[in-house]
């Protein structure tokens, strides 16, 4: 264990400098909740969305699991990239742990989550946000847990690809559809009945409604709770399987 955790450390550390080298691709991995903060969020303040919070509570916390759903399972285009340049084939002769090599990914994964998460935060407080301090810190846990649950899947499934023609057209495909029915954007109880009903099996819905009842400060009503657990059993899922995934690939 020792081992994996001192090969966990040296493989975030070394993803985190490349992140730092590569500054601008954290500032275009926020254009798009921007945009839709600063030209959409405007539209919703005068309409009654059917739920407890004003527009900022209901748009911010879709945006940040919005953020965590397209970053995250796009982090697979790293090793993609790395494929071709033989890095993962000069890390194969390593030591180190083949655990460690997926944890350390994901760990600056998480790290760069929540520092974008922060920043929409932020640039929501300006247009008006109003949330408890509680609230956003719990918001932040459970988009971290998206994120490492989004980001194991991603790196499996580079692992099983050799093109990133194979590897993007099956993240879109899933990504749009979960952001469709998950309510990122507007409650899902402004749904048809039948939509509304469908969209109860996509898990993110209750990520983005437990976030939007930590952001009013609602933490009683289940919802909270029931968000939460959906995201805990979410990550331990995929991570257990992302790690199978990315271990028989030969990473």
């Amino acid at each position: 264990m020792s081992t994996v955790l001192s090969d966990t450390g040296l493989i975030f550390q070394r993803y985190l400098r490349q992140t730092l080298r590569s500054r601008i691709s954290v500032v275009f991995g926020l254009m798009q909740p921007l945009l839709f903060l600063a030209f959409f969020g405007p539209l919703l303040q005068d309409i009654p969305l059917g739920g407890e919070g004003d527009a900022w509570q209901t748009l911010v916390p879709g945006l940040l699991i919005q953020l965590g759903l397209f970053s995250a399972s796009f982090a697979g285009f790293g090793i993609l990239m790395e494929k071709q340049f033989g890095i993962v084939e000069r890390m194969r002769v390593t030591p180190v742990s083949r655990l460690a090599l997926l944890l350390g990914r994901i760990l600056r994964d998480a790290l760069l989550l929540l520092v974008q998460s922060c920043l929409v935060v932020a640039a929501g407080l300006l247009f008006g946000l109003r949330a408890p301090v509680l609230g956003v810190l719990i918001g932040f846990v459970i988009v971290g847990l998206l994120g490492i649950s989004l980001a194991s899947l991603s790196y499996a499934l580079a692992m099983r690809v050799t093109t990133m023609q194979e590897f993007a057209p099956v993240i879109n495909s899933i990504n749009l559809p979960m952001m469709l029915l998950s309510g990122i954007l507007l409650p899902m109880a402004l749904a048809p009945t039948w939509l509304n009903l469908i969209s109860h099996v996509v898990p993110f819905r209750y990520l983005v409604e437990a976030v939007r009842a930590a952001f009013v400060g609602n933490y009683g009503d289940g919802t909270l709770l029931l968000g939460t657990g959906v995201a805990l059993a979410l990550s331990v899922l995929t991570l257990t399987l992302g790690t199978r995934l990315f271990t028989k690939a030969g990473a």
